[in-house]
């Protein structure tokens, strides 16, 4: 049987974006690429870990959108989070003009694409009734 998709599932798989985007770069201190680059860090097998687990988790992020998306998808879901970040700002709902607000949107949008990659195979079959399948490689030759 069918695992059942959710909001729920699609906020989950947000939050590990978030993680994900946010733990790796963002304007603060608190990054990896902050720690990475302090020069009070030396690079050791902590920070080896941490990068390794980092960069299996956009490997997984982005293969899944790239497969589930493909470019033309993430190019059109990238076109609409833009447009909406310029209506938001039109509206005057949002301003840029604060110190590093274009990077925290960015990377806010960078795992609102992800998530949506990762799970675009679940919001598909849920939409269409349609069930996409990975080709497996099965041994024959």
């Amino acid at each position: 049987m069918a695992a059942s998709f959710s909001v729920s599932s699609l906020v989950g798989r947000w939050l590990f974006a978030v993680v994900l985007v946010f733990g790796t770069y963002n304007p603060t201190d608190y990054s990896y690429v902050s720690w990475l680059f302090n020069p009070a860090t030396a690079f050791g097998p902590v920070t080896a870990i941490v990068g390794v687990l980092l960069l299996i988790g956009w490997i997984i992020f982005l293969r899944a959108t790239l497969l589930s998306l493909g470019w033309l998808g993430i190019l059109l879901g990238s076109a609409l989070l833009g447009c909406l970040v310029w209506l938001l700002v039109d509206i005057g709902w949002l301003s840029l003009q604060a110190d590093g607000a274009m990077t925290w949107i960015v990377l806010a949008l960078l795992s609102i694409l992800l998530a949506i990659g990762i799970s675009w195979s679940h919001i598909r079959r849920r939409l269409t009734g349609q069930v996409d399948v990975d080709d497996i490689e099965d041994g024959r030759g």
